[in-house]
């Protein structure tokens, strides 16, 4: 099954209070899931890195053969794909989670940049996530903590 993953996460303040947000469709853009998640303090692009590191971790859990993942921050999307190097050790320890992750799964994932405009659902529910402070947990839309 291929999943696309839509994802955001960015921090008021920076560092401020961060949230990261997921909408997962099938290879049809039918919906599968919408997810987010409070983080705590950090930076724009820690909860970035840490909202591609929780939605790769879900969709291999979904059964992904293949993943599509879709972000706005054309920095991240670059140095996932490996174009840029990371020169901030906290990001590139994320990187390294990421990396494990798909290196134990063994299919076929892609990184995209897309903009703003396009990426708006993951942007509301990481939104959400931050207006959930101070409850770091992971929901889904319209369920109870």
């Amino acid at each position: 099954m291929k999943l696309k993953v839509f994802t955001d996460g960015w921090a008021r303040w920076n560092p401020g209070i961060s949230g990261i947000g997921v909408y997962i469709t099938d290879e049809n853009n039918n919906p599968v899931e919408k997810r987010y998640k409070w983080l705590g303090i950090k930076t724009n692009n820690q909860a970035e890195y840490l909202g591609a590191l929780n939605w790769i971790q879900r969709a291999i859990e979904l059964k992904a053969k293949e993943i599509e993942l879709y972000m706005d921050s054309q920095l991240v999307v670059n140095q996932l794909s490996g174009i840029f190097k990371i020169k901030n050790q906290e990001l590139a320890e994320i990187k390294l989670e990421i990396q494990k992750a798909i290196n134990t799964w063994w299919w076929k994932i892609s990184f995209y940049h897309i903009p703003r405009e396009k990426n708006k659902e993951a942007d509301r529910l990481s939104n959400i996530a931050m207006d959930k402070f101070p409850h770091p947990t992971i929901s889904r839309e319209g369920e109870g903590e």
